[in-house]
């Protein structure tokens, strides 16, 4: 298992639809290694949880960078293939 990369925190917020995050991100810290372009823009796939304990600056949410990729077998049998076959949104995640 790799080790996490960390991009950002924040806090959970209690708004009048429900709970939600909200979160600040460091760009600069987003390995350019992760990210992937489509239809000329660029992505991240990105984790996003509560932490087990409330930080110093109040802040009980973590943002990581999603780092996992599938190997060649795990790829042509995902489900993101069909999504352009489908109609589906085109989006690859």
């Amino acid at each position: 298992m790799s080790e996490k990369i960390y991009a950002g925190s924040g806090k959970t917020i209690e708004g009048k639809f429900g709970e939600f995050y909200k979160v600040s991100i460091c760009l600069s810290d987003l390995p350019k290694e992760h990210t992937f372009d489509y239809n000329g823009k660029t992505y991240i796939k990105l984790e996003i949880s509560k932490k087990k304990e409330v930080d110093m600056y109040g802040k009980n949410v973590s943002v990581a960078v999603d780092t996992w990729k599938p190997d060649g077998e795990q790829r042509a049998a995902a489900p993101e293939a069909d999504v352009f076959e489908s109609g589906g949104s085109g989006l690859p995640f």
